[in-house]
């Protein structure tokens, strides 16, 4: 019965994404990318920090937002180094149920030097968060990751 709820919740969830206010899609209408999160921040100081209008960077026709010159300056030496996987989509939303779910930059993980995001909001009434779902089977997500990715995007 939770497997089934869980498999509602999250077809429920894709269908109405958007209108769940904590969580942002990898670009929005406007062409600011990860919710104005600076993307150096979470691999330089380890936690999710809001980008200055100030040092910015565009990339693709998406406006990267940074805390400071120096963290402009690295992204643009190697914007590869620091973009999210699954172009900024939920990296669990990817490997587990096939879909490009909206995230909440502040719900992420660096491993092996890649940045990972994920959803995390209220869903229905209630808090969902899919790092923690991720963390339980992190191995097999991780080895699943590229080819589900490959068939989504």
């Amino acid at each position: 019965m939770k497997k089934l709820k869980t498999i509602i919740g999250i077809a429920f969830l894709t269908l109405s994404i958007n209108s769940v206010w904590a969580q942002t899609e990898p670009v929005d209408k406007n062409g600011l990318a990860n919710g104005g999160y600076d993307l150096v921040s979470y691999f330089s100081d380890n936690k999710a920090t809001k980008g200055n209008d100030k040092f910015s960077a565009e990339l693709m026709g998406a406006k990267y937002l940074f805390v400071s010159e120096a963290h402009q300056k690295a992204f643009e030496a190697n914007p590869k180094k620091y973009l999210p996987q699954c172009d900024g989509y939920c990296a669990w939303g990817v490997a587990e149920k096939s879909a490009k779910i909206s995230v909440n930059p502040e719900t992420y993980k660096v491993l092996n030097g890649k940045l990972y995001l994920f959803f995390n909001g209220d869903f229905n009434g209630s808090p969902f968060n899919t790092l923690s779902e991720w963390n339980k089977d992190e191995k097999e997500l991780l080895t699943n990751l590229p080819e589900k990715w490959a068939a989504v995007k």
